[in-house]
């Protein structure tokens, strides 16, 4: 079986198709995987693995916008920054198509072209991204919508946001299908799970039916595989390691890609100041933008670009981030209590579950860490249920092989 696999993002939205990527070469199959450029060397050294540049010049101008954004509503003005680059991405995607065929096309949603490929080349087309928001239940609402729930029928209806991007980027995905010589046009608010030929295309989720109970309503193309997480060799930079073998374990903070420059002074002195208050050792990620080491930073306090969160996240008492898919894997696979400040998208709803889940207390505002965030990483070192619970979350994440139910997965669709 020869799989295109093509995904976009940041460093921790590649990982899981990087490592899916590797499991499929292990299991004697053959992978093309179309990634940016810049993050090409996440793919594992596996005979059997063709990395082909795809979405470069996304994530170039993602990198140099999200910095600059002040708040969630002014992430709109990326969807027109990002038009010409989405056109290059879905070329891209397409060239790694023609220089390498494939059996079957795993496609995150962000990268349109996906379904269309899969058309042109009749083969099975197989959506995959780390959160459930394409399948609809009426368990919980659409979780880009952030609350718990609208009642049985409300959350159903609620799924029905996944046709905005048809909408959106319509005209785009009709000139992509008339390039590469297809007919028809897709409809404005056609049902992203549904194939051209009528038939329910398949959703393949890297997530724990451990943080997120699978819904009895899924229909049986619905696939909860498990996380997927790519092993690294990558030990903390021999600084940062010195640091951790100095003191007790640290808390790691850090919010990701979330710069939102405006808020950035503000976010690092809560930060700094909430670690004084609770006599906190501290290992503090910059992100893009969003915290900055300053010229006084305490000797408790380690600023660090980034690290691999699977090395790191072991070595600290407990973890406050994002809640990004990524960062929340992280933290629940490492077994540390987590503490979610969610800044938009998919975060609240990550900071919710795991709350639910008791790994730990209930998501924190961004706009409330001034005031909030030293009684908040307290109680989260302070919680024995928290760090127990964590625990046993982490036991159940390593027994249930993601990787592996993935590959059986993507073999019976192909069959």
């Amino acid at each position: 079986m020869r799989a295109l696999i093509m995904a976009f993002g940041t460093r921790g939205d590649i990982q899981p198709y990087a490592a899916f990527a590797g499991a499929l070469a292990r299991a004697g199959h053959e992978v093309t995987l179309a990634i940016p450029a810049g993050l090409a060397h996440l793919a594992p050294d596996e005979p059997g693995i063709d990395v082909e540049p795809a979405g470069s010049e996304m994530l170039r101008l993602l990198q140099e916008v999200m910095p600059t954004l002040s708040g969630p509503r002014d992430a709109l003005r990326t969807f027109g920054i990002m038009k010409r680059a989405m056109r290059e991405q879905m070329d891209e995607t397409w060239r790694a198509a023609e220089a390498h065929g494939a059996d079957v096309v795993v496609h995150h949603p962000k990268c349109l072209a996906g379904p269309h490929i899969a058309e042109k080349l009749g083969v099975p087309g197989v959506m995959s991204l780390p959160l459930p928001l394409y399948p609809p239940t009426s368990a919980f609402p659409a979780p880009l919508f952030g609350v718990a729930s609208f009642g049985r029928r409300g959350n159903r209806a609620s799924y029905a946001l996944s046709r905005v991007a048809t909408a959106a980027y319509g005209g785009m995905i009709n000139d992509f299908r008339g390039s590469i010589g297809l007919d028809g046009s897709v409809k404005r608010l056609g049902d992203p799970l549904v194939n051209p030929d009528g038939s329910p295309m398949h959703v393949l989720s890297p997530y724990s039916r451990h943080v997120v109970p699978i819904p009895p309503d899924y229909p049986p193309t619905a696939h909860v595989a498990g996380y997927w997480f790519l092993e690294q060799d990558e030990d903390p930079e021999p600084a940062l390691a010195d640091f951790l073998d100095a003191g007790d374990p640290p808390v790691y903070i850090g919010f990701g890609s979330m710069g939102f420059g405006k808020g950035a002074d503000t976010r690092r002195e809560a930060v700094l100041s909430a670690l004084a208050e609770t006599g906190l050792r501290g290992v503090v990620a910059t992100g893009w933008g969003g915290i900055a080491p300053g010229e006084a930073v305490s000797k408790d306090v380690f600023v660090i670009d980034g690290a691999p969160h699977g090395r790191l996240f072991p070595r600290c008492a407990a973890v406050v981030h994002h809640g990004g898919a990524g960062s929340t894997a992280a933290g629940l696979r490492a077994g540390r209590p987590s503490l979610v400040v969610p800044f938009l998208g998919d975060q609240p709803f990550w900071g919710s579950r795991v709350h639910a889940i008791g790994a730990g207390p209930a998501p924190l505002a961004p706009a409330r860490l001034g005031r909030e965030l030293a009684g908040r990483l307290g109680q989260l070192v302070g919680t024995p249920t928290y760090a127990r619970r964590a625990g046993e979350v982490a036991d159940l994440i390593a027994e249930e092989d993601g990787l592996a139910r993935g590959v059986r997965v993507l073999e019976e669709i192909v069959g």
